[in-house]
């Protein structure tokens, strides 16, 4: 979730908003240190920081800091157990902070930053009690650090950390794909060399792009980005895939199609030069092995759910 973005426009629809923020976590916890929610005076709320008891006392809290108006962030420490009977065990410190429209011009600025993809900002509690926020260009990470109110300063994410999609073909499985990844941690490029085939309007983290030579679009991708390719034609689909496989830098290539599909195209790229290593990284049939349905909402629900994976494993990867 893009917590700025979101505040911004709760301010703008309704005057003020609360952001609710997990600042600390010890022991099990539903949700981990950095997960927010956005809480409007109306009662309405995106994110989550875990869903259960703990979330519903965390919007009672911020309905009542709401209606007291812009002032200190309030700060709460609660036991998962004892005090709420979640069986988790752990213990967490929330913080909530009320914003209104004198606030709007510096959150606008947070907002802007999350959609440029900066990720992390250096925060520090002021002398008039409220968080200070300092859009920081030079740190690449997004994580929290403790943040405690003494005058310290920590780092927050900005926005979520989101893998790069790049998404190749616009047609019923595309669309269906396009849609499943709305909700998730990826920013998609959906790219399809018809203009027309692109619907009237795509989820936020979806940018669409007509390319006559989609194939062309792979030497902008990230490092690690992850490739889905479905267009209208076998012959763009084997140009994307050759490209993707031969460039050994992508953390996933997936091909829609059968067996009898990777078995034609595997034979093709092999007497084209590519070595049974760069091969090895193909997966056709995309998906999560076991679920077989082919209507598009089956295959964008069971791809999705492969991304995630990959996505989540290249992370923990990371992070040894």
């Amino acid at each position: 979730m893009q917590a700025f973005r979101r505040l911004l426009e709760a301010i703008e629809a309704e005057g003020s908003a609360a952001l609710v923020t997990l600042a600390r976590v010890q022991g099990s916890s539903p949700r981990e240190a950095g997960a927010r929610m956005v809480v409007r005076p109306s009662g309405g709320f995106h994110g989550t920081i875990g869903g259960g008891a703990l979330e519903w006392v965390a919007l009672e809290a911020a309905l009542t800091a709401l209606k007291a108006g812009r002032g200190q962030a309030a700060r709460r420490s609660l036991a998962l157990g004892p005090e709420l009977a979640q069986c988790c065990g752990g213990r967490v410190d929330w913080r909530i902070e009320v914003f209104d429209r004198q606030d709007a011009a510096d959150i606008g600025l947070l907002a802007a930053a999350e959609t440029e993809g900066v990720k992390t900002v250096t925060a520090r509690v002021g002398g008039d009690g409220r968080v200070e926020r300092r859009i920081d260009r030079d740190r690449p990470g997004g994580r929290l650090t403790e943040s405690l109110p003494d005058g310290r300063e920590w780092t927050e994410p900005l926005g979520e950390s989101a893998g790069a999609v790049y998404l190749f073909g616009a047609g019923h499985v595309g669309r269906a794909v396009a849609l499943a990844l709305a909700p998730l941690p990826f920013v998609v490029r959906w790219i399809d060399s018809r203009r027309d085939a692109f619907p009237a309007r795509a989820p936020a983290n979806v940018a669409l792009f007509h390319a006559p030579e989609p194939a062309a679009q792979l030497a902008e991708a990230p490092e690690g980005a992850l490739i889905v390719v479905m267009t209208h034609s076998h012959a763009i689909d084997l140009d994307i895939v050759a490209a993707a496989l031969k460039a050994e830098r992508f953390g996933y290539v997936g091909l829609i199609g059968s067996a009898t599909k990777r078995a034609r195209f595997l034979r093709q790229m092999r007497d084209a030069g590519l070595t049974d290593s760069m091969l090895a990284n193909l997966v056709c049939p995309i998906g999560v092995p076991g679920i077989e349905g082919k209507d598009p909402a089956v295959i964008a629900a069971s791809t999705a759910a492969q991304l995630l994976m990959v996505s989540e494993r290249t992370s923990a990867n990371r992070a040894v």
